[in-house]
């Protein structure tokens, strides 16, 4: 989980607990499982109606596992690593991969493809296509988790609707109006939180990854074709420097 996203959920779950002991009130006032059914219940049922069930099944893992975390290699690591193999294949050709041993799978399996003697336009279509794929599930993600998002509220107020009338059905009973109650106002609670602390969040991080994906993905590409066609690693870094923000390349002279 990167730092940024771990702050927030703690400086999150933190305000609204500080505010409940502040006031002075219960933790366990604050729970009621009508309200927690009606909410979460309502929100997976409606977005399973809205994506599909393939769909569903890929993208809420895909918000757990690239939504919460960021890239374990920056793409200027990336960058020097890629120069590196192409220093070694240009000096012992594709055979001298045998023992270069890489962290990025894309990279991993681009390099598998050049010691395997494959032609350039298949690995540049494999490649790709790998990476197309990938970005696409990445999109159902933030699909799926914004699709959550977007109905959690909805369902805390279908929450405080069916509060209210069960309110209103037991009024000659007073011992029921305080669980009605709670559904009612706890419901709304339940909905803005999932909504705005946990879904809609994490829909924004897996746009930001798939941006993120792309760009690293498409620089590995087309660093595995350079080295590929055994281009020189001054021409490799130079051509695949164009895939980092301004600040984060290095003056031609210098490198």
């Amino acid at each position: 989980m990167d730092f940024a996203t771990a702050l927030g959920l703690v400086a999150g779950v933190g305000t609204v607990l500080g505010i409940i002991l502040l006031g002075g009130g219960s933790l366990m006032a604050y729970y009621d499982t009508v309200a927690i059914t009606c909410v979460i219940g309502g929100s997976f049922a409606s977005t399973m109606v809205r994506f599909t069930f393939p769909t569903m099944m890929s993208g809420l893992p895909m918000g757990i596992r690239y939504g919460l975390s960021t890239l374990k290699t920056s793409p200027r690591q990336l960058l020097d690593e890629i120069t590196q193999v192409a220093d070694v294949v240009r000096k012992s050709g594709p055979m001298g991969l045998e023992n270069v041993k890489v962290d990025n799978p894309t990279l991993a399996q681009g390099l598998r493809y050049i010691a395997d003697g494959y032609d350039r336009d298949f690995i540049k279509d494999a490649l790709e296509k790998d990476r197309d794929n990938f970005v696409q599930r990445l999109d159902d993600g933030s699909k799926v988790w914004r699709g959550i998002g977007d109905v959690a509220p909805a369902w805390g107020m279908i929450s405080t609707v069916v509060g209210m009338i069960m309110m209103f059905a037991n009024m000659e009973d007073p011992s029921k109006l305080g669980p009605a109650m709670a559904v009612s106002l706890l419901g709304t609670l339940y909905g803005s939180l999932i909504a705005n602390l946990i879904a809609l969040p994490v829909a924004d991080k897996l746009t930001l990854r798939l941006s993120s994906e792309e760009v690293v993905r498409s620089m590995v590409i087309d660093g595995v074709l350079q080295i590929r066609d055994q281009r020189s690693p001054t021409i490799v870094r130079e051509m695949l420097s164009a895939y980092l923000p301004e600040h984060h390349r290095e003056d031609p002279a210098e490198a």
